[in-house]
């Protein structure tokens, strides 16, 4: 009977100590928060490798991650809403682009500045993106274009 009391102590300690860790995680990284900020929405042709907690990164800088991600069924057009961290006030003209950290590594969305005094709101589109570049389909092209020649 003792023993039982001190085994029940003890689960009931690991379960308060797992509690505490999984709450100490979701308050310290994005994860329940949509990291914050405010929303901005851009359409891609291509997001191949974005997915929904993906870097958006200013200068090499973290500033927000994707929190959706959908299917335009007009326009067949990925649309990625963006969270982007209150303290980047973002012109109108900034363009968002696919990339990746060197040749095999992960993708992200960059943000370049433009140069209009018209910042976005919450909620608001960007008008100029650029879509991931798929190198496997441009290294087929190159290899076959040359065997028509």
């Amino acid at each position: 009977m003792n023993n039982n009391m001190v085994e029940t102590a003890v689960g009931a300690l690991v379960i308060l100590i797992a509690a505490g860790f999984f709450a100490f995680v979701y308050n310290t990284t994005d994860v329940g928060q949509g990291a914050g900020g405010y929303k901005v929405i851009a359409e891609f042709e291509n997001v191949e490798g974005i997915s929904v907690g993906s870097d958006i990164r200013m200068a090499g800088i973290k500033v927000g991650s994707v929190v959706d991600q959908k299917l335009d069924p007009k326009s067949y057009q990925a649309i990625i809403t963006m969270s982007v961290a209150d303290f980047v006030k973002l012109p109108d003209d900034t363009t968002a682009k696919v990339t990746s950290e060197g040749l095999l590594g992960s993708k992200f969305i960059t943000l370049e500045i433009g140069g209009s005094e018209t910042m976005i709101k919450d909620g608001d589109k960007l008008s100029y993106t650029q879509s991931a570049l798929d190198i496997w389909s441009l290294i087929n092209e190159f290899m076959f274009s040359n065997k028509n020649k």
